[in-house]
Order: C-alpha cells, then sequence, then structure tokens
C-alpha cells in the first residue's frame, strides 16, 4: 500500500485550499492528564502562584548533528548562527522564495556530540529540516537526524527527556528550595546545568505563558524523581500541575501562535510536495475561505517572529524577505471578544433554530491552522489565528494578525464558522456563521510578558 504524498493529493482535489479544507486532522491531545484539578484554576497558576507543565509527550523532537549541520540549517533558516553554541537555545524559522513563513520550532544546542542539537515544536517545520537533511547526505554532506514523534503517535513509548516548564510569580522561590540556593543568572534562552535531587539537569530560562520560568528537561529514567523534587518544593506555593486543558490555551498570554499556515504551496516547494505525505499537511479551519492559497500566507514579521530575522548570511527566500522587512503591512495582535457576542453563541446551543459553529473551551481550535476571518466595516483586514478563554483574565480572547494601519483599541469583528461548511468530521455538519465584536489589544496581552520576559529574546 503507498501513501498518497501532498503533491498527488492536490492533483486529485485540484486546490491546496480545498483539499486541507476538507481534510480529517485527528483532534490534537496532550498525551496529560485533561486536569489534575480544575483547568481554570490551573490556568490561573501560573499568574497568581506557580504552575508546573509536563512537555514531555507532546511535541515532535528531530535529534540533529553532524559537522555539515550548521551551514545546512543556515542554507534555509534567516535566524543567524553566528555566535550559536552549545548553551544556546533559538527559535528558529525558514520562508519559502518569496518570504513567506514556513514554521517555528525551538532549536537547543546542549553539546557537540551526534546528536547534539535538537530541535521541538510541531512537525511542519521539522519536515522541511528533515527533507533538507535528506538531500544533504544524499549530496555525500555530514548531517545527521532522528525523528521522534509525540508521544500519541509513537504509542506511548517513553521519549529521550522529560521536559518540565515550571513558571508563575513563585517560581524563583521553589527554584530556590529545589537548589537549596539562589536561582542560577540565565540569559533569556540560555541553557544552564544544574542539580536536581540529586540528577543532572538542564535548565532553558523562558516561559510558554509569558511568566518567570525555566524549562528543566533530561534523561526520561530521571523523569519521576526530579517532578517528584519539584513538586515538593512547590507546596508551599501553592504549586499546581496543569493538564491539557489549561496548557492549550497558554499560547493565547504568551503570544505565541502555535501553528501557522506554512507556504509551501509554490514552484520552489515542488519537491517538497512530492516527498511530503498528504496525512502530514495538516487541515484548515475557519471562516477564511479563498481560492487564492497565498490569502492564506503569513511573513514572519506578520506574527510578531521577525525579531528571529538576520540578513548576516545567504538563504532562501532573503532578498523577499528584505522587502517584506521595509514593508511591514500587518503586525501581531490580541483580539478581545465581546462578551455578548460570546454568551450569545453559547446560548444559540440551546435555543431552537440552526445554533452557531460551537465555541469550545478552553480552546475553540476545530482545524490544524485555525484561519478565521478578522473584517472591520465589511473589509478583511487580518486572520484571527487561535483562540480561547483565558481564566485569570475572564476574556475569551484570540491571536491576530492585522493591518498595521490598526491600531489598539480599535473594534473590528471575527467571523465564526463556516459559509460553506467544510466536510472534514471536526467543522459541526449544521452551524451558521456570527460575527463576534472584538477589540484590538497588544500581543502579548500582559505587560510584563511584552516587555521584561522578551527583553532578551534574540534570533
Amino acid at each position: 500500500m503507498t501513501t498518497e504524498s501532498l503533491a498527488q493529493a492536490i492533483a486529485r482535489v485540484g486546490s491546496p485550499v480545498e483539499l486541507l479544507r476538507d481534510l480529517d486532522w485527528p483532534a490534537f491531545t496532550f498525551p496529560v492528564a485533561p486536569e489534575f484539578t480544575n483547568w481554570r484554576d490551573e490556568q490561573r497558576a501560573w499568574n497568581t502562584t506557580v504552575a508546573l507543565m509536563d512537555q514531555s509527550h507532546h511535541m515532535t523532537q528531530l535529534f540533529l548533528g553532524g559537522a555539515d549541520l550548521i551551514p545546512l540549517l543556515e542554507s534555509i533558516s534567516p535566524n543567524t548562527f553566528a555566535t550559536f553554541r552549545p548553551g544556546v537555545a533559538k527559535q528558529l524559522i525558514s520562508v519559502n522564495q518569496d518570504g513567506y513563513l514556513i514554521g517555528d520550532g525551538i532549536l537547543f544546542y546542549n553539546s557537540d556530540g551526534p546528536e547534539g542539537l535538537v530541535l521541538i515544536g510541531h512537525h511542519i517545520l521539522i519536515d522541511w529540516v528533515r527533507y533538507n537533511v535528506e538531500l544533504a547526505q544524499a549530496a555525500g554532506r555530514d548531517v545527521r537526524a532522528r525523528l521522534e514523534p509525540n508521544s500519541h503517535m509513537r504509542g506511548g513509548a517513553d521519549p529521550t527527556f522529560y521536559r518540565y516548564e515550571l513558571q508563575g510569580p513563585h517560581a524563583n522561590e521553589v527554584m530556590e528550595q529545589v537548589f537549596g540556593g539562589p536561582v542560577p543568572d540565565v540569559k533569556f534562552f540560555h541553557i544552564a546545568d544544574v542539580s536536581i535531587a540529586g540528577r543532572p539537569v538542564k535548565a532553558l530560562r523562558h516561559g510558554m505563558a509569558g511568566q518567570p520560568g525555566f524549562e528543566f528537561y533530561g534523561p526520561w529514567a530521571d523523569h519521576q524523581v526530579v517532578l517528584d523534587a519539584i513538586m515538593a518544593a512547590g507546596e508551599a506555593y501553592g504549586i499546581r500541575r496543569v493538564g491539557a486543558k489549561a496548557y492549550s490555551a497558554s499560547p493565547l498570554e504568551s503570544g505565541w501562535v502555535p501553528t501557522p499556515f506554512p507556504a509551501i504551496f509554490d514552484e520552489d516547494f515542488a519537491a517538497y510536495r512530492e516527498w511530503l505525505p498528504a496525512a502530514r499537511a495538516g487541515s484548515i479551519g475557519g471562516s477564511l475561505h479563498s481560492a487564492d492559497v497565498h490569502d492564506y500566507y503569513l511573513t514572519p514579521y506578520d506574527i510578531g517572529l521577525g525579531r528571529s530575522v538576520r540578513f548576516d548570511h545567504d538563504f532562501h527566500g532573503r532578498e523577499a524577505l528584505e522587502r517584506h522587512a521595509a514593508d511591514q503591512r500587518r503586525r501581531k495582535v490580541t483580539l478581545i471578544w465581546d462578551a455578548e457576542d460570546v454568551a450569545a453563541i453559547v446560548r444559540s446551543q440551546l435555543e431552537p433554530g440552526v445554533p452557531a459553529k460551537y465555541l469550545d473551551w478552553p480552546k475553540a481550535r476545530y482545524g490544524f491552522y485555525q484561519m478565521d476571518e478578522v473584517l472591520q466595516d465589511g473589509k478583511r483586514v487580518g486572520i484571527s489565528t487561535d483562540a480561547g478563554y483565558v481564566a485569570y483574565d475572564q476574556h475569551y480572547m484570540s491571536l491576530a494578525t492585522l493591518d498595521a494601519s490598526i491600531p489598539d483599541g480599535a473594534e473590528v469583528e471575527v467571523v465564526w464558522g463556516e459559509d460553506p461548511v467544510s466536510k472534514k468530521a471536526q467543522a459541526d455538519a449544521v452551524h451558521r456563521q456570527v460575527r463576534i465584536r472584538a477589540t484590538v489589544a497588544p500581543a502579548p496581552y500582559h505587560e510584563w510578558a511584552r516587555t521584561r520576559y522578551r527583553a532578551n529574546a534574540g534570533a
């Protein structure tokens, strides 16, 4: 039995947009408990006390090494590698020949060993890197890669590393208890070697929800010892474990767009589409419905990834990206959805007649790429990409990219629901499209995450 490639699937359907609108994509699950207590208090914990998030299972990992690896990555990424070295991480991005985004992931530089680097994230960027690694290997270059799918795709087999995110206003106090002394002075996106319960641990300075904290990781064999030590140290500070429901909404506070639509449908990616299985292409959900796939494309600047761009080397798409840098037409924002309009969607599920598209809590995603049209005065002015409820602020909100001319405080409308309704099983077969008023706000929404948290972010 052969696996249909993305190129074959597009040829069969006739359009990449219609293929992905109708493509069934299994619900993305985090293979941890949905809730350890309740998702509202688990969300609040990273803003009010301290929270522990288990990131061991839900992301794809690509272990990388070889003498020719960095030159390969330089050729396909606008990130700078001039000072990249063991003990540093970066948010890796890649673009197509026209400067539009393929995807992003976190690249950890742990050591100069055969698997000393690991790229972690959704599979979209990882697949593009894998493809280029295979081309390099065929050309005789010294590049190695090992793919480790998320735990759900592995059927529950143990991962190489555990990964625990500790964050919140009392994270430093908990870490002082864990370390038996001061918290290491580590720059943003730098990695420290520490010890927890006598086990060697690596600690990346960052936070998934835009709050102070570290990501701790190490060999899976140590996962329970390290987890127990952190939880014991945090008991006095009201630590809560964060389940899958609460964790899924954390990007709304950190301002990270989880799955931007990949710009892989032009001629420079023709061979890649022949290589990529259609089953890994993802699905489009949302009200944005255009026959032109380019209407779904995003530049790095559209969703706040411009900080990862450096024009200090040659890379695929550089010339076009330089033009985007000089003419940034959209910006990333938070949209605060009108409470009455949200309530009306919920109420429609309880009244006679055709209901509005169901609005899930705490996360309202029903496509791998959630792409909802944003209007102002009836004109499309952007795309809402990720929506959900944040219990700490008691807002339903979304991350969006809007025309740069629209200021904070302006009112726009998010179009919720599909018309026509796509054929994928994740879209309610019977629903009506509605408009939700929304107020434009900064992204990240919280001032601390926008300023001090991002102050040392690098490329």
